[in-house]
């Protein structure tokens, strides 16, 4: 049996100086888009680090509120927490606990329904903060005596101005926004 003769590949021939452009030319496209798409990634990988600890701070905060009493005794009347300063680290029994905010809680820093945490999420002045904390409580219209509406707003501390306008309305990027409900219940 005889093995299948090739022609011999006689030619010597290289690569034209118009093949090595167009390649070059593909190549450094290619590292091109993929540095662009290497930044890219970066700056979205460090916003949605920045979102998930402001999600963290909201988390933390509206668990602080939901942790207040608010329900019925024996009897069947209202008990609610309407003491704890939750502005500060560790409590007090000094604050607003679970009265109503002013309207204006989420637009602006009102005392009592806000407070300032650093890059590991420990309370600070507000002056050294990286991040604003702000909470609202309301009742709920159609049952002002048994539910309340909580509310937490994070940003970072200079991605907002304190104008009280209603610019806290539309997330940003670097923000969260929790909203839940809290209702009496009985013992």
């Amino acid at each position: 049996m005889a093995l299948a003769e090739f022609p011999a590949i006689n030619s010597a021939r290289g690569f034209s100086l118009a093949e090595t452009i167009v390649a070059t030319g593909i190549l450094a496209t290619a590292l091109v888009a993929s540095a662009f798409l290497f930044a890219l990634s970066a700056r979205t990988n460090l916003q949605a680090k920045t979102t998930t600890f402001a999600t963290v701070l909201a988390q933390e905060k509206m668990e602080q509120l939901r942790g207040l009493t608010w329900g019925t005794d024996e009897l069947g009347l209202p008990v609610s927490h309407f003491t704890t300063n939750l502005a500060v680290d560790p409590p007090t029994a000094t604050g607003a606990g679970l009265t109503p905010s002013p309207e204006n809680a989420l637009a602006d820093n009102v005392a009592n329904y806000v407070d300032y945490t650093d890059a590991n999420g420990a309370t600070v002045a507000s002056i050294a903060a990286l991040y604003v904390r702000r909470w609202s409580i309301e009742p709920l219209p159609t049952n002002p005596n048994n539910t309340l509406v909580l509310q937490v707003f994070v940003f970072k501390s200079a991605s907002r101005p304190d104008d009280g306008a209603d610019n806290f309305i539309e997330r940003m990027p670097d923000e969260a926004r929790l909203i839940s409900v809290k209702t009496r219940k009985a013992p």
